[in-house]
Parts: C-alpha cells; sequence; structure tokens
C-alpha cells in the first residue's frame, strides 16, 4: 500500500516580498504623525528678566498664572506654561488653540542660578507649582535634527537599487554597466541541434565549419592557417538565422553568449561601450567561445550619417568599442563572433571588414526542395492523414519564409480543430495559405448580382488568358467570395526560376491584365476593380525599361543603383529621355492589353463558361478550368526540373546498382551509365520574332 502524505506537506511557506509601496505609506505615516501628534504648543520666546516678571507678577496678583516650569539643563532653557487667563493676556486670541498648552521660553544665564531661584520661591510660597527638570538626550538630539536627511537618503537609495536590479541584473546601481548577454554551456545547454534546421544547406555548411573551428583547431592551425574571428548572418526575417545561432550554440559544446544589439543601448551616456567591454572581457575568460549577437545593426549603423549637431553620440561610441573589441590593438584568441541582421546595407563598413566579420553567410528565402524539407520538420508534431501533398504545399507557397512555413502549419492544425477534425487533412492547409495569402474570407460583405456578375468576369479573364499563355503561371484555384480587401482572389502556381526572360514578364503584364480585358470586352465597360493589376502592370512595365534594359529605343541601359544610395535629388537621365521611358512603358502596356483582348476574343465561349460557372459555384479549381479548355499546351518548369532531379536519382541508383552487379565492368562504362541527360524542352529565351507567332498560334 502506498504511503500516503499529507496534502499540505509540499506547501511553501509565503515569502513577503519588499514593495516600494512599503516605503510609501512609511513616509506617508511618518507624515501624518508629524502632523497629528503635535502637542498645538504656542511658544513665544522672551527675555530673562521678561520670564522672571512674568512668574512673579502673576503670583503677586494671586491669579497663579504659571502651570508649570520645566528646566532644559543640556540646552541652558527654561519653559512656564501659561494659565488661561495669563495666556489671553500675552497672546492674540487668534493663535491661542482650544485645548493646547501656551507657554513662554528663555535662555537662562545659569541654570544653578535658576534651580536655587526656584527653591527660593517655593520656601517662600511664591510658587507652589511643579518644576520638571530635563536632562536631555543627545541621541534624540541627532535623530530630530538629522533623521528626515537619513530617510530621503534611504528612500533615494532603495529606488536606485530598484531600478538597477530591473534593467543591470544584481549589484546595485554600479552593475548598469555589465552585459546582459545570456550564457548557455554544459550546465546550461540549448537543446537546438542542426537536424532541426531544415534546409539552408549552404548556410548550414559555412555554419558546421565553424563549429568544427572550434572543437578540432589543430586540423587547420597545422596548415598555418587561422580560426576565422566572425560570420555574419544576413537575410530577409524568418529565414532562420536566430535558428542557425540557435543550433552552433547546441552542438559547439563551448560557453555561447547571446545578447540583441538594442542591449547595449541606454539612457545613461557611456554604458554601451563599458556593456561591450564586460562582454568581450568575460568572452575572453571561458575562451574558446562562441559570442552571438542579434539584430547588430541596432549598434552597427554607419556612422556619420545623421550627426546630431556635434553631440556625443552613444551608439558609435557603442560601435568604436566594439570595433576595437572585435579587432583591435588587442588579441581576442578562441571567441569567434555571430550577428545577424536583415539590414546590411546600413552597416558600417569598418565592421563588415575582413578581421573582423571574415564570412557573410546569406540565409536566402529557401527554394523548393528547402520548402519540402521545413514542412517535414513543422509537420512531426501535427496528426495528418494520407491526403497531404508536402510536395504540392511547398510548390503552393513560393517565397514563404521558414517562419511563413511553420505558422501555415500551425494554422492548418487551429482550422482542422475549429471543425472538430481528428487529423489534419489537405484541406486544412489549402485553406491555411489562403487565410496567410488572402486574408479571412468575408461572406457577410454585401455585394448585388451585378457586382458578383462584373467580379466572375474579371477573375475568369485572368484565368483564360494566363490558361493560353506559356510563361504564365499555371492556376490552381478562383474565388470570388471577398477576401480581405479584395472583392476577389486567384491562386497561381508561380515557376522557380533563377532568371527570367523576358517574354516571361510580358506574359505575366498580359495574365495580368486579362481581367480589366475581360470587363470592356464582355460587359461594355470598365470598373475600379482592376486598380491593383493596373499598379503592378505599370511597376513591371517601368521595371523592364529603366532597370532590365528590355526596351527597343532604350537597349541595354539600367539606371539601378544596387548601392542603394541612390542619384540625390536629380534623375539620372534628361527630360527627353524620361519623355522616351514614359512612352515606352505606355506602348509596353498597351500592347499586352490588346493581346489580353485578342486572346479572350479567341476564348470567348470558354470564357462565358468559365465566368458563369464561377458567377453560380464562386470557387473553381484547376479541373474546372480543364474541363472548358483542356489540358494546357505547356508543361510546368518545374515539374520539369523535379521530373529531371527524379530521373537523376533513378540513374544513379540503377548505376550504383549495375556496379555493385558487375565489379569487373570498365571505368568508361560506370561514367556512361551514371551520366545524367540534362531536361529536354527547356524554353530558350525568346526574341521578338517568337513573341509574334506565339500571338499568331493564340
Amino acid at each position: 500500500m502506498a504511503d500516503l502524505k499529507p496534502t499540505g506537506g509540499n506547501k511553501k511557506r509565503p515569502v513577503i516580498k519588499f514593495s516600494l509601496y512599503w516605503m510609501y505609506a512609511f513616509v506617508l505615516l511618518f507624515l501624518f504623525g508629524m502632523l497629528y501628534l503635535d502637542d498645538n504648543t504656542v511658544t513665544k520666546k522672551v527675555s530673562y528678566s521678561e520670564f522672571e516678571n512674568y512668574i512673579t507678577d502673576s503670583i503677586n496678583a494671586g491669579n497663579h498664572g504659571i502651570t508649570k516650569i520645566i528646566v532644559d539643563k543640556k540646552k541652558g532653557m527654561a519653559e512656564a506654561q501659561l494659565s488661561d487667563s495669563l495666556a489671553k493676556a500675552i497672546f492674540p486670541q487668534s493663535q491661542i488653540k482650544d485645548g493646547g498648552v501656551t507657554s513662554i521660553t528663555t535662555t537662562l544665564p545659569s541654570t544653578d542660578e535658576f534651580a536655587r531661584k526656584i527653591d527660593y520661591w517655593k520656601q517662600s510660597d511664591i510658587y507652589s507649582g511643579p518644576v520638571d527638570y530635563d536632562e536631555g538626550s543627545d541621541f534624540t538630539s541627532f535623530l530630530w535634527t538629522f533623521g528626515p536627511i537619513i530617510l530621503l537618503i534611504a528612500f533615494w537609495f532603495i529606488i536606485m537599487r530598484r531600478m538597477t536590479n530591473r534593467d543591470g541584473g544584481a549589484g546595485g546601481v554600479f552593475s548598469v554597466g555589465k552585459s546582459k548577454a545570456q550564457v548557455f554551456d554544459k550546465d546550461n545547454a540549448m537543446k537546438v541541434t542542426f537536424k532541426d534546421v531544415a534546409g539552408l544547406s549552404e548556410a548550414k555548411t559555412e555554419i558546421e565549419e565553424i563549429v568544427e573551428f572550434l572543437k578540432n583547431p589543430q586540423r587547420y592551425t597545422n596548415l598555418g592557417g587561422k580560426i576565422p574571428k566572425g560570420a555574419l548572418l544576413v537575410g530577409p526575417p524568418g529565414t532562420g538565422k536566430t535558428l542557425l545561432a540557435k543550433a552552433v550554440a547546441g552542438e559547439a559544446n563551448v560557453p555561447f553568449f547571446s545578447m540583441s544589439g538594442s542591449d547595449f543601448v541606454e539612457m545613461f551616456v557611456g554604458v554601451g561601450a563599458s556593456r561591450v567591454r564586460d562582454l568581450f572581457q568575460k568572452a575572453k575568460e571561458k575562451s574558446p567561445c562562441i559570442v552571438f549577437i542579434d539584430e547588430i545593426d541596432a549598434v552597427g549603423r554607419a556612422r556619420g550619417k545623421n550627426p546630431n549637431m556635434g553631440a556625443n553620440d552613444e551608439r558609435e561610441n557603442t560601435l568604436n568599442q566594439l570595433l576595437t573589441e572585435m579587432d583591435g590593438f588587442g588579441t581576442n584568441s578562441g571567441v569567434i563572433i555571430l550577428a545577424a541582421t536583415n539590414r546590411a546595407d546600413i552597416l558600417d563598413k569598418a565592421l563588415l571588414r575582413a578581421g573582423r566579420f571574415d564570412r557573410q553567410i546569406y540565409v536566402e528565402l529557401p527554394e523548393l526542395n528547402d520548402r519540402v524539407e521545413i514542412f517535414k520538420v513543422h509537420l512531426k508534431g501535427i496528426k495528418t492523414d494520407e491526403s497531404v501533398d508536402i510536395d504540392l504545399l511547398a510548390r503552393q507557397t513560393p517565397g514563404f519564409s521558414g517562419a511563413d512555413i511553420a505558422n501555415v502549419c500551425n494554422e492548418a492544425a487551429l482550422i482542422a480543430a475549429r471543425h472538430n477534425k481528428d487529423v489534419v487533412q489537405r484541406q486544412d492547409f489549402i485553406d491555411a495559405v489562403d487565410r496567410i495569402i488572402g486574408g479571412l474570407e468575408k461572406r457577410s460583405k454585401i455585394t448585388t448580382a451585378e457586382e458578383k456578375k462584373a467580379i466572375a468576369c474579371h477573375e475568369a479573364g485572368h484565368a483564360t488568358v494566363s490558361w493560353n499563355l506559356r510563361y504564365a503561371n499555371p492556376l490552381i484555384k478562383v474565388t470570388i467570395v471577398p477576401r480581405g480587401k479584395a472583392l476577389g482572389a486567384a491562386w497561381y502556381l508561380p515557376e522557380e526560376r533563377q532568371i527570367t526572360p523576358a517574354q516571361a514578364l510580358l506574359d505575366e503584364m498580359c495574365s495580368t491584365l486579362g481581367g480589366r480585358a475581360a470587363e470592356e470586352l464582355f460587359l461594355g465597360r470598365i470598373s475600379t476593380g482592376a486598380a491593383n493589376d493596373l499598379e503592378r502592370v505599370t511597376k513591371q512595365a517601368y521595371a523592364m525599361v529603366v532597370y532590365y534594359g528590355m526596351s527597343d529605343r532604350l537597349p541595354n541601359l539600367s539606371y539601378y543603383d544596387s548601392t542603394g544610395q541612390s542619384y540625390g535629388f536629380s534623375k539620372p537621365y534628361s527630360e527627353d529621355r524620361a519623355r522616351m521611358i514614359d512612352e515606352e512603358v505606355s506602348r509596353i502596356v498597351n500592347e499586352q492589353y490588346e493581346r489580353a483582348k485578342a486572346i479572350l476574343r479567341q476564348y470567348a465561349e470558354g470564357h462565358n463558361k468559365l465566368a458563369d460557372v464561377l458567377y453560380s459555384r464562386e470557387v473553381i479549381f484547376t479541373e474546372d478550368v480543364e474541363q472548358i479548355f483542356g489540358k494546357r499546351k505547356w508543361v510546368s518548369r518545374t515539374d520539369e526540373i523535379l521530373a529531371a532531379q527524379q530521373s537523376a536519382e533513378k540513374n544513379g541508383a540503377a548505376a550504383k546498382d549495375e556496379k555493385a552487379n558487375d565489379a569487373e565492368a570498365p571505368a568508361v562504362e560506370d561514367v556512361e551509365a551514371t551520366e545524367v541527360t540534362p531536361p529536354a524542352d527547356i524554353p530558350p529565351v525568346p526574341g521578338k520574332k517568337q513573341k509574334e507567332s506565339e500571338s499568331s498560334d493564340e
């Protein structure tokens, strides 16, 4: 039988924590005590002769005006408390308090002489009242004199201590210059490893090499090489820069210092530089180690860009100290600096030079294969069924970062739970992607039948034109249900391209203008629904002319400045050239608009059927478009690449099996067996003639 323990045995005693409000209450009680514990005494200081006269005159008058005499031997003073009748004679009526004590005080020339005089008065029956002799106390005098000052100092000390404990850690006000870095070592190890980092194969390879430097430095130093001093992780937000740093902390088996760039900046002047010195001092004591500074652009911004009227800039002082510590007169052997930023263009050049950050590791948005691996990592903890196609999800999320993919998986699980499902299905993931890209469906938005028909015609125009263009993105889904700010939306499967031919840009512009062209052809009017389409097309045409040099009148010219410094207040071309650019942009847009209308005239019957289906069902998919227009003429470039990769894997596996079965085969046959044929039918970059023939075919 198990031992039964009392349920209350493990209860901890309540810990009474100090609160600053206690000090406020104490001060208020002290002030109220001084106010309400006052004896309401009204005192008048007189000379010694007047003091004697008041006593003798009042006694001789027979009214006994003196009720009590107090002698303070320490101060050499005497106090005589007055009766009401004598008090009215000495003090104005306004000064006398009800229930208060009125008295007169004087400084005694000699306390012994005054004591003898009191004895004489008592013996002669001149004064028979009480007499008190106060010896006085040095401590009481000191407390009343310096007590308020001591209380004020203690109050200020407690406030400063609480502020510094909150902002600078333990150690009081003197710890404000200490670094706030988190330290991960054997006792406090990070649990993230490289197995948790999917994709990012190139960046992960370089990071793994840095870890290998620390684990086995002799392997590199024996050849005369030097261990890199720092590596800068550069990439868009959400791509996994901080995750890579966490993996380094979990794999390196050396002390790992983690700190944010904003932790160096403080309201006090000189604190940032002090924290940099303290950080590197701790790192040197625990070398070999790694120091990670996240969002380093907070302190690494280029100097001299915005001078603050010659004032002392705290960020510049912090940056100067950081530059000195990383590669200055001293040495930092065994200390490797990792930093992350998504604004490498604004960093100071002295920070980026070799010797400080020897390597810049670019963490880009994941490609198709990387997204497949990232989905596999985030789907480990989610219950899914066989309908979930990871390859399709990866293709539907181009341009998504690792953080976006994690959000898709989490949103899909929430959607499935909202519908009381036991597992997360394919449709849940599709709804999650739609939710993230387009926003929530707004079925409550009121639209008339005429507006709904116009939206269906517009979206069907996009679908019709894109389906019949070679380089346009394949269609996945079209809806006329309002989402976010859009009245209708279409989802396409963007191609994975490293370079984009001119014809691909023109086809994309043509399909984007298909909605406005359909409104003009089949409705006889245009609307404001194409505002976003026109904005995208105008920007793309301008980029073709000004950036890519894809204009017949302005070939091979680019006015794009990759340094980010622009050209100042003036344009790098004349007014005549600006007029030519505007004319070329208008020509390109008009040509693609007329091309879209020509395609819609050719497939008018199919467009009308598609618009009717979309109007009645509100949502259509790829299968619905195939039933109307038939199979698409062109295979997706992404499908071709995936097929080529699968073919290469099969050929490689077949070659390995053949080599294992025939060990005596010559080396030449092995090479021929493992040779991979490049994928056929990869479209060349078309010229102007191909564009015209393509248009005529359509």
